[in-house]
């Protein structure tokens, strides 16, 4: 089934269209000059394409499959979360709201025994490539999470899948330190599903200006979510 309009309450398209209508038609392959006083616009920063590149899978068909790939994914390696997505589809399509959210929360998990398996299996021989190039990843955080095991076990992995703080770091950690695996998996089903039917349960209730707020003010919110991140950790060492 078709997603073809899900998208469409989004800031960054209406600006587009209307950026579009202001300017004149020019000759194919002709560059118009640009207007004295006036600075050609940013590039966006690289979170914000990986952004951008996120939502777009939201105006097309391929939606859910792209929500569920991403949930998964960001489990272990990617560093968007899926909840843009998965806000951009429930704007879109609010009577299927608890299908997105359990779309994501399925794969999510799936996604955290992946990371479980990295740790256990082959972590010896690609350790260095999440060091070095996997956000959130690095061995101080690894210290961190062990020591959080070994004092609150189910309820560090509850935290990290709840709140931005990476999980993927807790989910190649659990299996790198033999963490119990259904313990495991019953924290992250019940943390990221928590997470992921509030987020569709808020946009079904309040629509299109959570989409708004979260497009006008993506990059305060990228530092709010920044701030929290670090904090987190900081919480994990110094309280826990």
């Amino acid at each position: 089934m078709g997603l073809g309009n899900v998208g469409r309450p989004h800031l960054t398209d209406s600006a587009s269209e209307n950026l579009g209508a202001l300017d004149p038609p020019t000759k194919p392959g002709l560059v118009p000059p640009a207007k004295p006083g006036l600075k050609p616009p940013a590039k966006p920063g690289l979170v914000r394409r990986l952004y951008n590149w996120v939502l777009h899978w939201a105006d097309t068909p391929y939606g859910i499959p792209a929500l569920g790939v991403l949930a998964l994914v960001e489990s272990s390696v990617f560093p968007i979360p899926p909840d843009p997505l998965l806000i951009a589809l429930c704007l879109g399509a609010s009577h299927r709201a608890l299908r997105f959210a359990a779309v994501a929360t399925v794969a999510s998990v799936l996604g955290g025994m992946l990371g479980y398996a990295i740790g256990a299996v082959v972590w010896g021989s690609v350790s260095g490539f999440f060091f070095d190039y996997i956000p959130g990843v690095t061995p101080e955080a690894f210290a961190t999470v062990q020591g959080s095991y070994e004092r609150w076990g189910f309820w560090a992995v509850f935290f990290a899948g709840l709140t931005p703080i990476p999980y993927k770091v807790f989910t190649i950690s659990a299996g790198v330190f033999a963490i119990n695996f259904p313990v495991f998996v019953l924290a992250s089903v019940l943390s990221r599903g928590l997470r992921f039917f509030l987020v569709s349960g808020l946009v079904y209730r309040y629509g299109e200006p959570i989409g708004l707020f979260i497009d006008r003010y993506f990059n305060l919110l990228t530092w709010a979510f920044s701030i929290i991140f670090l904090l987190g950790f900081v919480l994990i060492r110094v309280v826990l």
